[in-house]
């Protein structure tokens, strides 16, 4: 990494850390991980031994600053995910993608990871080992999968290898990513993993795919090909939302109408 991107990216990662320890949300706290030799942070709430666990995946944030010249950080600097997080009444933990909220500048981190690979077989298998070293040992462990646009993707990708899932639940999730691309005239994110050519999650976890009333990011019918090959999967349009806004106030009511932990439970 030239000197120049070094220097940028360890002030990139102070003022990140002042803002996320002056913002962060009463009652959530974090730590650094290094699992598979890349750094990550991951944040929670509440008792993680608890019986029944949400795991939040947090956005793409911002992988490209403008066309051809990626980001030296990919943020976030507005994680959506953790402030919803922060609204849910359910022991809840957050995994942070390998290299980002701040790390992007330390030893194995390289663009690919929040690029091309951002759904990467190594990314979602980074992810994977980072929810089962954060959670203590739980015979019965119901997990709900939380995603919010590429979180969503990643955790459709995640919940076949995790044990106890029974719930994945995506807001403004990039479902179908070649047909993403395709729509924004993108390059194909070649190193990536794309969930609607994969075969459909079983039937015993069940899907809810939360589709914002005017997303422009990811339009409804970018994820046909995905919804066609997942017939079981449940689809609401959330009204007066975009890919990003009006999500934080209506949070509290969706979750109570959704499957929760409880509920999954009910679902074999």
């Amino acid at each position: 990494m030239p000197g120049w991107m070094r220097r940028f990216s360890a002030l990139f990662l102070g003022l990140y850390l002042l803002v996320s320890c002056s913002s962060m949300p009463p009652g959530i706290e974090s730590r650094l991980l290094r699992d598979g030799g890349l750094p990550q942070r991951i944040f929670w709430q509440g008792d993680l031994s608890a019986p029944c666990v949400h795991v939040y995946l947090e956005g793409d944030g911002r992988p490209w600053i403008r066309e051809r010249e990626i980001a030296a950080d990919p943020g976030p600097l507005d994680p959506l995910a953790l402030r919803l997080m922060a609204r849910d009444p359910t022991p809840a933990l957050l995994v942070g993608r390998p290299c980002y909220h701040g790390l992007a500048h330390m030893p194995g981190c390289t663009p690919w990871l929040w690029t091309h690979g951002r759904y990467s077989e190594q990314v979602v298998g980074i992810l994977a080992q980072a929810i089962a070293r954060a959670l203590p040992p739980q015979p019965g462990r119901k997990l709900v999968l939380i995603g919010h646009s590429g979180g969503g993707t990643l955790a459709v990708l995640l919940a076949p290898s995790l044990p106890g899932v029974k719930a994945v639940i995506t807001l403004a999730a990039n479902l179908d990513v070649a047909a993403w691309a395709e729509h924004h005239g993108y390059s194909p994110l070649s190193g990536s993993l794309n969930p609607a050519r994969l075969p459909p999650l079983p039937p015993n976890i069940r899907q809810v795919h939360l589709i914002a009333e005017r997303d422009e990011t990811v339009p409804p019918e970018t994820i046909a090909r995905y919804l066609a090959h997942n017939p079981q999967a449940q689809i609401q349009r959330i009204p007066g939302t975009d890919h990003r806004h009006g999500w934080l106030e209506r949070w509290p009511h969706l979750l109570t109408t959704m499957t929760n932990c409880q509920a999954a439970g009910d679902q074999q």
